[in-house]
């Protein structure tokens, strides 16, 4: 388990998918879980997870300023979900296996990701971001809180104007 980032955009997967920067991957999300996040922005015609690999962690950096290769804050965040020793090995293998993949800083991933939510909401208009830790359910536990930033926002603060759990509508 890792960080992952959720979009509710009025694009279609492919349009998507077209303005992304290289290195990071949309994947559609099953009907239930996109039901779920369409309710939450009812503009959405494309719910999806945003990846570098397999996960979003390099989109983020630490919030305690250690570098997001660290594992210490995976770990702790496996404990405290009640994970056994096998859960959490299986869970930093398959970040450890995602990381075989990165190429750039997470400071470089979170310019790319801000230059590309400032021209998906250019082209598109209001789109929703969710950053959630785990691949919990959307139709089980929805965010904790709102917000809605405009890109010169985004822009400005590249590595935190992504909340966990809190739904961020995004604007020109």
């Amino acid at each position: 388990m890792c960080y992952f980032l959720y979009l509710a955009s009025p694009l279609t997967l492919s349009e998507v998918r077209a303005m992304l920067p290289a290195g990071i991957t949309a994947d559609l999300l099953p009907p239930a879980e996109q039901q779920a996040l369409r309710n939450l922005h009812p503009p959405a015609q494309t719910c999806a997870r945003l990846l570098i690999g397999q996960c979003s962690c390099d989109l983020l950096m630490s919030r305690d300023g250690e570098a997001r290769d660290s594992e210490r804050p995976l770990r702790t965040r496996f404990f405290a979900a009640g994970y056994d020793r096998s859960q959490v090995i299986a869970g930093l293998d398959a970040h450890r296996e995602a990381a075989g993949s990165r190429r750039a800083s997470p400071d470089a991933w979170q310019a790319a990701l801000a230059g590309f939510v400032a021209e998906h909401a250019r082209n598109a208009g209001a789109t929703a971001y969710l950053l959630r830790f785990g691949k919990d359910s959307l139709k089980t536990r929805g965010p904790t809180s709102s917000a809605t930033l405009t890109t010169a926002d985004v822009r400005a603060q590249p590595g935190s104007w992504l909340v966990e759990d809190r739904l961020t509508t995004v604007t020109r």
